[in-house]
């Protein structure tokens, strides 16, 4: 089995939305395929194509510090000026998980942030996986207030791009 990481292109918004509803079906975080589209950014939006399935997918896009996506409803505007790149959703397909293709999709994107410019990336760890970012490197911050929408024990992450080594 062939895999490659690469730009999310308009034939893949059908697949990554229902990815994401299959990730997320038990609880309150699914978007929808609009809402997605809102919050994908060129040059920091990737999938992961197994000989031409998308098994995985992340979103990313600029957002100030501290700040982010309201779930319920789409991106109003871009954040061109951010210095700070918002993980806004990370998923692998549940058969393929924990074969260490989220953290290698997570290390794609933070090159491709460093490559733009970013100097830090942020996120919202939700549904019990702050020890995933931790482990790949995000610190939390405890005492950032999030809305209910991002589920209960959410936990607002963020890191310096310096700090990241880069992916393999």
């Amino acid at each position: 089995m062939r895999d490659l990481i690469r730009g999310v292109t308009e034939a893949d918004w059908s697949q990554v939305a229902a990815l994401e509803a299959e990730a997320y079906a038990d609880t309150s975080l699914t978007e929808g395929e609009a809402a997605l589209r809102s919050r994908a950014s060129a040059g920091t939006c990737f999938v992961l194509d197994l000989d031409g399935r998308i098994a995985g997918y992340v979103l990313a896009l600029p957002y100030p510090r501290f700040r982010y996506p309201d779930l319920g409803m789409p991106e109003p505007a871009v954040h061109r000026l951010a210095t700070n790149l918002h993980l806004h959703d990370l998923v692998v397909t549940a058969s393929l998980r924990r074969r260490g293709l989220g953290t290698r999709m997570a290390g794609h994107l933070a090159d491709a942030a460093r490559t733009r410019g970013f100097a830090t990336m942020s996120l919202i760890a939700v549904a019990g996986k702050e020890p995933f970012w931790r482990a790949n490197g995000y610190r939390p911050h405890h005492g950032a207030p999030l809305p209910a929408g991002y589920g209960r024990g959410a936990v607002y992450m963020s890191t310096r791009l310096a700090a990241l080594r880069k992916a393999s």
